[in-house]
């Protein structure tokens, strides 16, 4: 009997799947902060190197670009991302963390083992002289997503060189396994991070009045901004400020030079985004003003929000479909404020960020960012046969 390519590209899947599921638990056992991921990169470029694929580290070392074929012609690029959180982990598992304070919290562990699986379906594939016509891919495995700077050395490093498509997928605890969110057009906020030093005079904490107390303006500054911007913002536009840093002092009883603050603007409209950090800059120097502490506020990264191509997703919502039923493949109804670097692909080739459905039936979610959070490793091989279906359909 004559099998379809889908039948013979799932077979390949789930014969590696024990496989795939292990390079998942090694990586979350051993995360790598953002600018780190050295010994990720060279565990995935050893992997690929062992079955006859020839990768290329990417800058510095981190991170890596790995094609199906050495063949100089168009292609399309599944790109997943190899950075941990500074997170502990608490979760009770064989591969938790074996390092304090990092955790792969954000299912970056599970984008890059599904990318792995793609990639060498795909190619046991073309071995097999089982593909239905050429078909071409790269992988993109990408430090550096959490900071909103891995993406943008990739590029420069010519990831994208011949990539005329590029597709990806996130983890979504929201959603259960063998269930996936698509939506076309604006899909994650702009994200613009802030980095703000106030500078005062220190002195005694029983003599606050001879002191320019920076820990007084900060709290005044953060309180302003939470209550200030969206106030002053159109209700029906969305906009968040959140800072996720306070740093200053070391003693009780002494009132410190400094306060460093780190925290990010979120944003769907551009000129929300632009009348917001406008805001941002006229509350900081009226409470320099009123505080006489000096206030240096910097937008450091700036990140676009990811804008999904209408025929990506086309083609991602009918792959989705015929694997899991129609049924299965949900409309994201509105966009997400998170945000993430794969935009930045974006701004140079077509192609989607698809959700993937990561949460037992039944069960309890662990959300993104937090120390218990895990995944159902099911939802890796529904992910992998996603993505490689989704090649082979590109390349027809």
């Amino acid at each position: 009997m004559n099998l379809s390519w889908q039948t013979n590209l799932d077979r390949a899947i789930d014969a590696r799947a024990k496989q795939v599921v292990a390079v998942r638990r090694h990586i979350h056992a051993h995360p790598e902060a953002s600018g780190e991921e050295y010994r990720t990169s060279r565990y995935l470029c050893q992997l690929f190197g062992e079955h006859g694929l020839n990768p290329q580290l990417g800058p510095d070392g981190r991170g890596l670009i790995v094609d199906s074929c050495e063949t100089d012609c168009g292609r399309i690029a599944l790109r997943a991302d190899i950075d941990a959180l500074s997170i502990n982990d608490a979760k009770d598992v064989v591969y938790r963390s074996r390092h304090d304070g990092l955790m792969h919290a954000c299912g970056h562990d599970v984008h890059a083992a599904i990318l792995f699986g793609a990639i060498l379906a795909l190619v046991d594939l073309k071995n097999a002289e089982q593909l239905p016509w050429p078909t071409h891919v790269r992988g993109l495995f990408q430090p550096a997503e959490e900071t909103a700077t891995g993406a943008a050395e990739m590029v420069a490093a010519g990831a994208l060189k011949e990539v005329q498509a590029i597709i990806a997928l996130h983890v979504d605890p929201t959603m259960a396994v063998g269930t996936v969110g698509l939506r076309s057009g604006v899909a994650t906020a702009h994200c613009d991070e802030l980095d703000i030093v106030l500078t005062g005079r220190g002195g005694h904490a029983a003599r606050p009045h001879d002191t320019a107390d920076p820990i007084v303006a900060a709290s005044q500054l953060i309180n302003s901004m939470y209550l200030t911007i969206p106030r002053v913002t159109d209700s029906r536009d969305a906009v968040v400020v959140s800072f996720g840093r306070i740093e200053g002092g070391r003693n009780s009883n002494v009132i410190p030079e400094q306060v460093h603050l780190q925290g990010t603007l979120r944003t769907l409209d551009t000129e929300v985004r632009k009348c917001s950090k406008n805001k941002i800059y006229q509350i900081c120097e009226g409470i320099a003003a009123s505080s006489g502490v000096s206030i240096d506020a910097k937008i450091v990264h700036e990140i676009d929000s990811i804008c999904n191509d209408a025929a990506t997703v086309e083609l991602l919502r009918r792959v989705s479909g015929e694997l899991l039923g129609s049924g299965q493949v949900a409309q994201i109804p509105r966009p997400s404020m998170g945000s993430e670097d794969f935009s930045v692909y974006l701004k140079h080739v077509p192609g989607a960020m698809l959700r993937l459905g990561t949460t037992s039936p039944g069960k309890e979610q662990t959300p993104l960012h937090t120390v218990c959070f895990d995944v159902d490793e099911e939802a890796i091989a529904v992910g992998t046969k996603i993505l490689a279906r989704s090649v082979v359909e590109w390349s027809k």
